[in-house]
């Protein structure tokens, strides 16, 4: 492997393969521990026992999309301390119900919820696809279901506007959406054949070569059919859903890949929750017990006891890795004045007085320290003092473990829509800090 070069195509196009490739959370860990295994990595079950030696990859799947990784270090841990890169694979989105379809007005529509907080206006009008996970009945799997992840291609969806004659105040009052009435979407003409309330099960069960009564449960979303865009006059913006936060997460396992390649006498750990855009509350997300575990058993491996456990933690980092809010070109006053991360510039630094981002002056050190070595350029992000400020799974990863943490993202605008927009340049800077980061 070559250390600074993830693909022969560079970082930039690998992260368009895997934004293409990962509609959903299920598919981006899938993605992820596929890359994995490639470079070396041995997957572990957590309902057996590890054997886990010094210098040795690894790599755990938890619920099928929170994804951990990690490179054993030479030295014990209590002694030689972890760094560890945390990111999510989930992103704002629209869930189907599990009664999936119905008829309305002669069409064959799509019931959602709202996953997380989108921007509901940029899912309307817009080309959808139909992604997630299926349970089906088998008798050929243990426990007599199998998963398997579906993103069909066609057919398309979409959640069509009301029209200006029918809604003249839309561009003087700004389109406002109720997620229950105005939020379906239209799949198909309802011409009174096959029921409307099994139209989902249907095109899931043609979808995998299965029987529609072996369809027994689904996780799905509606997703962006149109795929990520290099973009700009000199080719510099990053046009795609879901870079928040997959971007961090192709950064940071390309950072762990890239740290992999030398020996070190700390364990790297690369951690990609699920969940954080509705609390991380769930088995897979960050308010979970899933890096705890991890670091109990890591240290455990070679040194039992609960004291070189607690030893390992006081000598570690944590590394929250979440996109960061680009100044705006047309609403800049929604920015301090000072702290307005440029599109560009490199990563940004998140800090928050209240602690929703996990900084302090020593985490700010710590990174600021790996960008300079890495000659990599740093802005710093505060949100304007009079409004609320967002989070990540920082403060809650380092509260559940005790873990010093800061938070760090590169520059994107408008998050949480269906459609955001990064930068090309950063994403190898980023690449180049964890890995720096990682390395110690």
């Amino acid at each position: 492997m070559n250390p600074e070069n993830e693909t022969p195509a560079g970082p930039i196009d690998d992260l368009v393969a895997f934004l293409d490739s990962s509609p959903t959370a299920w598919h981006a860990a899938s993605w992820m521990a596929e890359r994995l295994v490639s470079r070396g990595f041995t997957t572990l079950d957590e309902g057996e026992p590890w054997c886990i030696e010094p210098g040795g990859r690894y790599i755990v799947v938890r619920s099928g999309s929170a994804i951990a990784a990690f490179v054993v270090g030479t030295s014990p841990a209590s002694e030689a301390g972890m760094r560890i890169v945390g990111a999510h694979t989930d992103s704002p989105a629209l869930k189907l119900k599990p009664i999936a379809s119905s008829a309305a007005a002669g069409y064959v529509t799509l019931g959602i919820e709202v996953y997380g907080g989108p921007i509901l206006a940029t899912w309307t009008d817009r080309d959808l696809r139909i992604a997630g996970r299926v349970v089906l009945a088998s008798s050929r799997a243990a426990g007599g279901t199998e998963i398997r992840l579906v993103a069909p291609g066609s057919p398309l969806v979409t959640v069509p506007n009301l029209a200006i004659h029918l809604n003249r105040s839309v561009n003087d009052d700004g389109l406002k959406l109720n997620a229950q009435d105005h939020m379906p979407a239209v799949l198909a003409l309802d011409k009174g054949g096959q029921p409307a309330d099994r139209a989902v099960v249907d095109l899931l069960a043609a979808d995998l070569g299965a029987a529609a009564a072996d369809v027994l449960g689904f996780d799905l979303f509606l997703v962006d059919a149109q795929p990520a865009a290099i973009a700009g006059l000199g080719r510099e913006f990053l046009r795609s859903g879901r870079l928040d936060d997959l971007a961090m997460c192709h950064a940071g396992l390309s950072a762990l890949l890239r740290s992999s390649a030398a020996e070190a006498g700390h364990t790297r750990i690369l951690v990609c929750y699920d969940n954080e855009e509705v609390g991380s509350a769930t088995p897979q997300g960050a308010a979970s017990p899933l890096l705890t575990d991890l670091v109990e058993r890591i240290v455990m491996a070679s040194e039992p006891g609960r004291e070189p456990l607690l030893r390992a933690v006081s000598r570690s980092w944590l590394a929250s890795a979440d996109m960061a809010h680009a100044v705006h070109p047309s609403h800049q006053a929604k920015h301090d004045s000072v702290h307005r991360p440029i599109i560009g510039s490199g990563p940004v630094l998140k800090v928050n007085a209240s602690m929703r981002y996990a900084t302090d002056a020593l985490g700010s050190s710590v990174f600021e320290r790996a960008c300079r070595e890495a000659d990599v350029p740093l802005q710093r992000y505060v949100h304007r003092a009079d409004l609320p400020c967002g989070s990540t799974i920082g403060p809650i990863a380092a509260s559940r473990l005790g873990l010093r943490t800061f938070d760090v993202g590169n520059p994107l605008l408008s998050m949480h829509s269906a459609r955001e927009t990064a930068g090309v340049g950063d994403h190898d800077l980023m690449i180049r800090a964890l890995a720096r980061f990682l390395s110690g």
